[in-house]
């Protein structure tokens, strides 16, 4: 798989139209090489490896004892300030892990300089995969000219950039391919960007998952509560039909069946003609004492009573008390050939009956 590498300009000269060195390597061999700017190198889509000018590449070591790694970063953090000039709030630093010689190699460059990069590679397709130092694009004991800067590979996490006037050098110097060849170390300057690069869509897609999921455990907590109080209410309410109509063998729709209830009572009918029958006959064993010991048969047809008499029994006047009983319960009673007959009176007798 081939991988991308670009030398950069100063940072604080870059730009989309920046003429930058690249090279392309596949299995660590430099297969081509050349001059372009990030324009035309973000056509498509490729993971890069930047490196920066020398200028960018600050560069030094310290001597550590073993520590935990935050106390390592802490050393760190508190020898740059003694190292840096200006602000180390506005400094990137990084550093390396510290080698069996003790020595920790530090780097740092300025933020607004990264910011500048990583805003560059966003107008672009080029994916950043890390900042480094120059001296890293070279293999580990080689050194090579740039930019009037010498710099040196001691090893895979060690590296110096020297002013041109130190000639003290002692390595072999390689030629143009070979300087891409170098692996990189296990450490950069590139957090802060990728920190950033992790975000944009990425995060506002990770925030949108998170509400929907809140939203819906939300939903389905709100639902259960409802349908749990649904389940109560409707309990509640066959409760309150059974206690209001105990004459219902049983209660399915309680809003639906007391509506029906409460229309019959006010009709002078029931829901269903076959709960009328033990409430007529009570009635008419109630207020009709005259029928003790004259019934020859009971017929219950559609709704309505017929009592048929003994033939020797002696029947009633047709006007009497228990005539006003029946109507003040919304019935009435007539008399034919072969007995009475108690039905549910009309809605304006018994409206009549009511005034009275």
């Amino acid at each position: 798989m081939k991988r991308l590498r670009i030398a950069l300009p100063p940072l604080a000269e870059l730009s989309l139209d920046s003429q930058v060195a690249f090279a392309w390597l596949e299995r660590g061999a430099v297969v081509s090489d050349g001059h372009a700017n990030l324009a035309q190198l973000g056509k498509n889509r490729h993971a890069v490896d930047c490196f920066l000018h020398p200028r960018d590449s600050l560069l030094t070591s310290l001597d550590l004892p073993p520590l935990p790694a935050a106390k390592t970063a802490a050393a760190v953090a508190c020898a740059a300030q003694a190292l840096i000039l200006g602000p180390v709030e506005q400094m990137q630093v990084a550093h390396g892990p510290r080698e069996s010689d003790g020595r920790v190699q530090v780097g740092w460059v300025p933020k607004a300089g990264l910011e500048r990069l990583g805003q560059l590679l966003a107008q672009t397709q080029l994916q950043l995969r890390g900042v480094y130092a120059a001296p890293y694009a070279l293999p580990v004991g080689a050194a090579a000219l740039d930019a009037g800067y010498w710099l040196t590979r001691d090893s895979l996490q060690q590296a110096a950039v020297h002013p041109l006037g130190l000639q003290a050098l002692d390595v072999p110097l390689v030629d143009a391919a070979q300087r891409w060849a170098g692996a990189v170390p296990s450490w950069g300057l590139h957090a802060r960007l990728r920190q950033a690069s992790k975000g944009g869509w990425g995060r506002a897609l990770a925030c949108v998952a998170l509400a929907a999921s809140v939203w819906t455990v939300g939903l389905n907590l709100y639902a259960a509560r409802q349908a749990d109080e649904g389940l109560r209410l409707k309990a509640l309410m066959s409760q309150q039909v059974r206690q209001a109509f105990p004459e219902l063998p049983v209660v399915l729709n309680p809003l639906q069946q007391a509506r029906q209830q409460l229309t019959a009572r006010q009709t002078g009918a029931t829901a269903d003609p076959g709960q009328r029958f033990p409430s007529l006959l009570q009635l008419a064993g109630s207020n009709l004492p005259f029928m003790v010991g004259s019934v020859d048969t009971l017929t219950f047809e559609q709704g309505r009573l017929h009592v048929a008499l003994l033939a020797d029994s002696r029947s009633p006047a047709a006007e009497g008390d228990w005539q006003a009983v029946l109507a003040q319960a919304g019935f009435a009673a007539t008399r034919d050939d072969h007995g009475w007959s108690i039905a549910p009176a009309p809605v304006a007798e018994t409206a009549g009956a009511s005034d009275e």
